[in-house]
């Protein structure tokens, strides 16, 4: 690239989304993760591709800061505390001390190799224990991205599982490398007490601020509202987006007020989103829509940006090591933690714990986490965030083209999961009525196959009939078959209703 100037930036930004959107759909035939063909775009386009120059260590981690703030928000606005609630007590467990096993496992084997004669990585042990967690965590945007994007339901509460431990389990993995890089820098002296007691402030003070700006973001929604009730009514798209750009500068501004005061930013962050997403807000389901495609964009931006910052060449003297942690991770490391980890939990089976095991995805956190000691020049630097990206790379390509066969293999998936569908149809919050859906079986058709002869929820009202991905009015005539969607509106009484009788 020649002279950098404002356009040439716009022009090929531009064409890294496009060509990454376009080769992106390609994924539902190639089996692979979609976010792994924006990381591999984006080197397509770099120093050893196209030649896009990009190398500025301190930009690409500002960039995955905001990236991970977004993903992490999102990720926990749509997590329903109804559904994690029987999970919370494991997936807990697996976002701390299981971090804190896989680091020590993989660092311990780093340790090990760094000591053989052939190989040619030379990590004390502290450096060792520093690359290895700045990997330990699975990555939200990837589980986020490959759970969501499948149309798949899986049994024993395994989805709200996996999204728990990979969306609260960054800040574990995040406090380890800043706590690591700081006891490399002064020479090795990191006691057993400091860690404990920096790790109780980062959790304490993350999630009293995570609680409190969400209940604070939800209260200053309600001011907005307040503001002007008595004029002329606002409309309803400008509602949305003024909302919406306020959740967003509440989202950077958990992060930074935590952050200043000791605490762990991307923590607060995440339980803001729960408890943002489990209250009521006006134009929910337009405010989750914004929210999703701004994650989007966020995780495109942020795996392009990585494929452009590494240099594929400096990673052919890493990749025989890299290839053995990677391998190490995956097969050992990961599993002996979740078992370990489980081990309490009586009820959940073997299956469920091999399942768990695998879907140990890394992907952009590890590599963020690998830009700081880049960042804060710790020795052999450079080589941790080659073998971080390598090992991502692996993780990807094995572990993200497999989620969905293991848990057919292990007979994991669920295939009379109840559909999340609403048609695409919103309510306002304040209006007292629900919308839920109805998938049509033989049984439900046995005495007709019309509307009045079928049983419908008390009070409910069938709003329209999805059929093969058609779209059908209902009417008394209209004959029903198995298998097809009905939109059923029904009302939310209450006890101070008089026709709640």
């Amino acid at each position: 690239m020649g002279i950098i100037t404002s356009e040439n930036i716009l022009l090929f930004g531009s064409l890294l989304l496009i060509a990454g959107v376009l080769i992106g759909k390609s994924s539902y035939r190639t089996g692979l993760p979609l976010l792994l063909i924006f990381l591999l775009v984006g080197m397509a386009f770099g120093t050893d591709g196209l030649g896009l120059q990009f190398s500025n260590m301190h930009d690409a981690q500002f960039i995955g800061m905001i990236a991970l703030c977004v993903i992490l928000f999102s990720g926990g606005m749509s997590t329903r505390m109804a559904s994690i609630r029987p999970v919370i007590a494991p997936g807990l467990v697996l976002s701390t001390a299981g971090v804190l096993l896989t680091a020590l496992l993989t660092g311990l084997f780093i340790f090990w190799l760094s000591d053989m004669p052939w190989t040619n990585i030379h990590f004390a042990l502290l450096p060792s224990l520093l690359l290895a967690s700045t990997m330990s965590s699975t990555d939200s945007a990837s589980v986020f991205g490959i759970l969501g994007s499948q149309k798949v339901g899986l049994k024993h509460n395994l989805k709200p599982l996996l999204e728990l431990e990979s969306g609260s389990n960054d800040p574990m993995a995040y406090m380890l490398t800043i706590i690591l890089i700081e006891a490399v820098l002064m020479g090795g002296s990191l006691s057993g007490s400091t860690l404990i007691l920096q790790l109780l402030l980062q959790f304490g003070v993350g999630g009293a601020m995570g609680v409190g700006m969400g209940y604070a973001t939800k209260w200053l929604i309600g001011c907005y509202r307040k503001i002007g009730a008595g004029s002329n009514r606002e409309d309803s798209g400008q509602a949305t987006a003024m909302i919406s750009i306020l959740i967003i500068g509440s989202v950077f501004l958990t992060y930074t007020a935590t952050t200043a005061i000791d605490g762990n930013g991307y923590l607060a962050v995440y339980i803001a989103g729960i408890v943002l997403g489990n209250t009521a807000l006006p134009h929910k389901r337009s405010i989750t829509k914004f929210m999703d495609g701004l994650t989007w964009l966020a995780q495109i931006v942020v795996f392009l940006m990585l494929g452009l910052l590494v240099n594929p060449h400096e990673m052919l003297s890493v990749a025989a090591v890299s290839f053995l942690i990677g391998l190490f991770m995956i097969i050992a490391g990961r599993p002996i933690s979740v078992f370990l980890c489980l081990l309490p939990f009586k009820k959940i089976n073997l299956r469920t714990k091999t399942f768990v095991s695998w879907v140990g995805l890394r992907g952009a956190a590890p590599i963020i986490f690998a830009t700081y000691p880049v960042v804060a020049d710790v020795p052999g630097a450079s080589q941790i965030f080659n073998i971080v990206f390598f090992v991502t790379l692996l993780s990807l390509i094995i572990q993200g083209t497999t989620v969905i066969s293991s848990a057919r293999r292990l007979k994991l998936v669920d295939n009379t999961a109840a559909p999340d569908d609403d048609f695409g149809v919103e309510l306002d919050e304040e209006h007292p009525t629900s919308l839920h859906t109805l998938v049509l079986s033989e049984n439900d058709l046995a005495k007709g196959n019309t509307l009045r002869d079928i049983t419908l929820p008390e009070g409910g009202l069938v709003m329209m009939i999805r059929r093969e991905g058609r779209f059908i009015v209902p009417n008394g005539k209209r004959r029903l078959q198995a298998g097809d969607h009905l939109l059923i509106i029904t009302e939310q009484h209450t006890e101070a209703d008089p026709h709640n009788n």
